[in-house]
């Protein structure tokens, strides 16, 4: 099974700018950027919101990076492998805030549909995770729990 641009030559650099330069052109007031060992984020507010996108970066010394058919990788084939791998999936990224864009552009989406995963709550958190456990113990329980805290501050 093949990858969506499983073999770009587009630096994460600039798949990164290109974002930018996307929600820029459709309207973000502010964008961010940052990584660490395992993950990559980009952040920005746009309709009132923030937005936020973590994209787990995949380990250096995975085996798939590090050895071959036949056997081990040199280092530096290894290292070519893995800056592949983060191409791909900062190219996968760019394509779906593109796609999410044009939806909301063209009247197929809403701006809080396409995003709500990646919506930021005042609790820091994004919708997703604050959902997704209550979705799995939906369907665990049967019981339909409450989706969103109340941050309202009215305690009636």
């Amino acid at each position: 099974m093949s990858r969506y641009a499983e073999n770009t030559s587009v630096s994460v650099s600039n798949s990164k700018a290109e974002i930018e330069r996307l929600i820029e052109r459709y309207g973000a007031s502010g964008f961010m950027s940052g990584w660490d060992a395992t993950r990559a984020v980009i952040a920005f507010a746009m309709n009132e919101r923030q937005v936020k996108f973590v994209l787990p970066m995949p380990a250096r010394d995975e085996k798939r990076f590090t050895h071959h058919s036949r056997g081990m990788r040199t280092a530096d084939a290894a290292l070519k492998e893995w800056e592949q791998a983060c191409r791909q999936r900062w190219r996968a990224l760019a394509l779906v805030i593109k796609a999410k864009m044009e939806a909301i552009e063209s009247g197929i989406s809403e701006f809080d549909d396409e995003f709500m995963a990646h919506i930021v709550l005042p609790n820091g958190r994004t919708v997703s995770e604050e959902a997704k456990p209550r979705i799995a113990h939906a369907y665990k329980t049967r019981e339909m729990p409450a989706l969103l805290p109340d941050y309202s501050g009215d305690s009636t």
